[in-house]
């Protein structure tokens, strides 16, 4: 079972990258982001998927560039996430055979980000629409587009937005925070996907 959660690992250092990824996919999470604003992203993202890419789909947040897709991809990485939509971003992901999520908060950035060809959308700050908005987006979007809550989510609040139309979420501090340890990061990881599997019933 692949759920639709994005581990969101900001801050997260090279040395530490595999023992984490390793418990997030014990726990039952197989799509691993690590923002480009953490230290030596790259070499972390490296890392795991030398270490842990048969087992989950790891890549690159925060992306803003094209130039960072492709040096996101050099290292293996598979999928790129982005806080807004930026055209030349999801067409140099396409190019490169990754998958894209772009942030999105508006129809018109929705749109624009799937006539680029995003594989998925990620309302982010998702608490600035809330479920409601997002309902109201998710009525005119395509039936099977995929939608990411990101910001403001948790497991207390997953089943509010699943029923909103919310298909998964990027989950940051909740599950990682610097300095958290790999078993602080287990723990966290198994009651999202706990709280994750009850809202999806």
């Amino acid at each position: 079972m692949t759920r639709q959660i994005i581990a969101i690992l900001r801050g997260v250092k090279p040395e530490e990258a595999v023992d984490i990824g390793q418990v997030l996919i014990e726990a039952g999470i197989t799509m691993i982001e690590v923002p480009m604003n953490s230290p030596s992203p790259l070499t972390s993202i490296a890392a795991m998927v030398e270490a842990l890419g048969t087992q989950a789909s790891i890549g690159a947040g925060t992306v803003l560039s094209a130039e960072q897709v492709e040096q996101v991809a050099d290292v293996g990485g598979k999928l790129i996430v982005s806080p807004n939509t930026v055209p030349e971003v999801i067409k140099a992901t396409k190019v490169r055979k990754m998958m894209s999520y772009p942030g999105v908060l508006t129809p018109t950035e929705c749109f624009e980000a799937l006539r680029y060809g995003a594989d998925g959308l990620k309302f982010f700050p998702s608490m600035l629409v809330g479920p409601e908005g997002v309902a109201a987006i998710r009525a005119i979007l395509p039936k099977q587009t995929l939608t990411y809550a990101v910001g403001g989510v948790g497991p207390d609040n997953f089943a509010q937005w699943i029923a909103a139309g919310v298909n998964g979420f990027g989950i940051g501090s909740g599950i990682y925070k610097p300095g958290y340890s790999a078993a602080e990061v287990s723990q966290h990881a198994k009651a999202c996907v706990a709280a994750y599997d009850l809202a999806c019933q």
